[in-house]
């Protein structure tokens, strides 16, 4: 017999026959999505997971849900790929950045709803602090906001019996979701975190990316009972995913995998990602950035470098949309907002508060409010131009600090709305391009995990001048301003 064949390889040494794994769990579905060496999606799946509000500013899922959804969609693929299941070389996962999630240490189980980036249940421990911001933002490159980490996890313990039972007894974990979801999918049970994920709890120094024994002391959060935290690459454990066993080697939060979905970061471009919410990133130098109304986020972590952002982020973008298609009864048969976007020239505006105003204005208790009115179609229109309008405020000040970007990339599930990218490219005055991928998360993280697509494909939007539009904006931005200065 002749010699057996060497798997062919590329320039850096990677087989080109290997196949990646990512799982993207997402605050309305979780995902799994198999890529080819050079980009390509060779299988997926689809879980949806439900989002409960049991109260005003709760927000939650069910972390066993969550869980169990996942392990479905890696099935799925799995079936999907039969005898390449031999070919999968490793595995992602990215996951919700802000929600947080309280484990027992020895069992693994819930004891206690995931809290969701979006839940504000714990704003009112943020009073008095005032004074800290600074001083919180040199360390974290945050704001002091309730959307992040630090105050649920105080919240849970001293409001969730179960959470504070464990942590008398020793057995407590809690911490970011990804954290949780790392201790139920491996064998090995670690208790570890990413970076990029432990960055979005108001207590990790992202200088040294360790947890600061300043800002635990300040929010009343117990080390003991939070993951290590370690590198977006690492030996996190290994998956069962049924006819074998793959290592988990890559985690970090859902924004900072899609902004690696076009290649490396460059400074000059814009990513948006058009999500439950809508995120705004640039890469930057470092987290030393003088942008008091915006974030450095720390997007990566490895080899002892890490990778930051300048992020500003609209809380409401698809749950917006979501919150008033439920408040005007609209069945989802009936939605086809590309339609809406087309015909509707003279829709009301939307002062959108969904999720507490974030960037660049930070009310967490802004109240949303439809100015003028309008069919139903024409106020779906309004909401969707209240986040182009928003994002467009965020990139105004990203513009003060880093120039001005020379393009738009965006991706999402809203991205796919040819008149939403439209009028984004009009009002901005910028090229904007669109992932062919839609699934920019996953195709992130296929991309750190090894994938190298050749030349990535986009779709082309170049602004053209829309005077009607310019106007919308210009009186949305009155009356956002207006509400503001009344304390609405």
């Amino acid at each position: 017999m002749g010699a057996v064949p060497r798997p062919e390889t590329d320039a850096e040494g990677r087989r080109v026959t290997d196949i990646y794994l990512t799982l993207d769990q997402g605050g309305s579905t979780s995902r799994a999505l198999v890529f080819d060496s050079s980009g390509l999606v060779v299988a997926k799946s689809a879980v949806d997971v439900a989002t409960v509000r049991p109260a005003p500013d709760r927000v939650e899922q069910d972390p066993e849900d969550l869980v169990k959804s996942l392990r479905r969609a890696i099935r799925d693929v799995v079936k999907q790929l039969g005898r390449r299941t031999a070919e999968l070389a490793c595995a992602g996962l990215a996951t919700q950045r802000s929600s947080i999630a309280a484990w027992d240490r020895t069992s693994g189980g819930a004891l206690a709803p995931v809290l969701s980036w979006q839940d504000r249940r714990a704003a009112s421990r943020l009073d008095g602090l005032e004074g800290e911001a600074e001083r919180v933002r040199a360390i974290t490159g945050l704001r002091l906001s309730p959307h992040y980490g630090a105050t649920k996890l105080a919240w849970l313990l001293d409001n969730e019996p179960r959470v504070r039972a464990a942590f008398q007894a020793g057995n407590l974990a809690f911490g970011p979701l990804a954290a949780f979801l790392v201790h139920r999918l491996c064998d090995e049970r670690p208790h570890v975190v990413d970076a990029a994920n432990a960055a979005r709890t108001l207590l990790l120094d992202v200088r040294t990316c360790a947890w600061s024994s300043e800002l635990l002391d300040l929010f009343g959060v117990p080390l003991t009972a939070l993951p290590k935290v370690v590198a977006t690459r690492s030996e996190f454990g290994t998956l069962d995913i049924g006819p074998r066993k793959i290592p988990l080697v890559v985690v970090t939060g859902d924004q900072s995998a899609a902004f690696f979905a076009g290649g490396d970061p460059d400074p000059v471009v814009a990513s948006i990602t058009f999500g439950t919410g809508a995120f705004v990133l640039r890469a930057v130098s470092g987290g030393e950035v003088n942008a008091p109304a915006l974030l450095a986020t720390l997007v990566h972590h490895e080899d002892l470098v890490s990778t930051f952002a300048l992020e500003g982020t609209v809380n409401g973008a698809g749950s917006a949309l979501a919150s008033v298609v439920a408040e005007l009864g609209v069945r989802d048969s009936d939605l086809d907002l590309d339609r809406d976007l087309e015909l509707v020239r003279d829709p009301p505006l939307f002062l959108n508060g969904v999720g507490g105003l974030a960037a660049p204005y930070w009310r967490s208790d802004f109240a949303s409010r439809f100015v003028g009115d309008g069919e139903t179609s024409a106020k779906l229109v309004a909401v969707l131009e209240s986040v182009v309008f928003l994002v467009a405020e965020i990139l105004e000040h990203m513009e003060r600090v880093v120039g001005r970007p020379s393009r738009l990339r965006v991706g999402g599930g809203l991205a796919q709305l040819d008149g939403l990218c439209a009028r984004l490219a009009n009002v901005t005055g910028l090229h904007v391009e669109r992932h062919d991928e839609v699934e920019t998360t996953a195709l992130g993280l296929a991309r750190l995990l090894g994938a190298r697509p050749e030349v990535p494909e986009f779709e082309h939007f170049e602004p053209v001048a829309d005077p009607a539009l310019l106007a919308r904006r210009s009186r949305w931005r009155a009356a956002l301003e207006g509400d503001l200065a009344a304390g609405a």
